[in-house]
């Protein structure tokens, strides 16, 4: 019963995600240079990423089906786009739920794993680009979706504030460092790298706050779902 409704929630979000268009930092973008030292900052974290879900695995085997569900709703929550202004588009991430559960560095697989598939498979991406969209939604994002929801969390009455927090500016964290990314690879003729990153922060505006708070919203109620039906995992997770 509980798998249904975790399924249900994010296939009615697949459904509608159907005839959307692409966002990430498409292949072929990124000038080589700034694709390698990008790629180059995710290596630490992926490496203590794989350690710790073999390690989670090893204390509990029954975790592998969380840590799924929690990279199918990334990738589900990630695929959803709208289109924002100049023809560029926004979506969720997705990636704050893994954060909460499991940690920023176990979510960097996750985020590698999700952005590999739509990258190869929906061409959402690109492989060029992989280690810069890995840095800004597998990296930067879940790390401030975890800071702040151990932050918030303090007590069960602020456990769904923090959750909400932690997805809702996860999300925008996310949306920042790949503004950033693209003021440092394309820096303004006139005006340099901050006028550049102005321009691109104000593209995602309008789109990506609204998005941001119905991600914190989903990302509730899947939460509480969780919490409902595997508490017992959860409190072994420490959540």
């Amino acid at each position: 019963m509980k798998e249904k409704k975790l399924f249900f929630v994010i296939g009615f979000f697949l459904v509608f995600s159907i005839n959307s268009y692409s966002m990430h930092i498409m292949e072929g973008f990124l000038p080589p240079l700034w694709s390698g030292i990008w790629s180059m900052l995710c290596i630490p974290f992926l490496f203590l990423g794989f350690r710790g879900i073999k390690k989670k695995i090893e204390d509990d085997s029954k975790i592998k089906m969380l840590i799924a569900m929690a990279g199918a709703f990334a990738f589900v929550l990630s695929s959803l786009k709208i289109p924002s202004v100049t023809g560029s588009c926004s979506h969720p991430t997705g990636v704050g739920l893994a954060a909460i559960l499991f940690g920023p560095t176990i979510t960097s697989i996750l985020g590698l794993i999700v952005l590999l598939f739509q990258a190869i498979l929906l061409a959402h991406g690109g492989l060029t680009t992989l280690g810069a969209n890995v840095f800004s939604m597998g990296i930067v994002g879940p790390i401030v979706s975890y800071l702040i929801y151990k932050s918030f969390s303090k007590s069960e009455k602020s456990k769904g504030l923090a959750v909400f927090l932690a997805a809702a500016l996860g999300d925008l964290a996310t949306y920042m460092v790949t503004s950033l990314q693209l003021a440092i690879a394309f820096p303004d003729p006139t005006g340099g790298m901050l006028a550049s990153l102005q321009k691109f922060l104000s593209v995602f505006a309008l789109t990506q706050i609204p998005l941001a708070i119905s991600e914190g919203l989903l990302t509730l109620i899947v939460f509480n779902i969780l919490v409902k039906y595997n508490k017992d995992t959860l409190n072994s997770l420490e959540i």
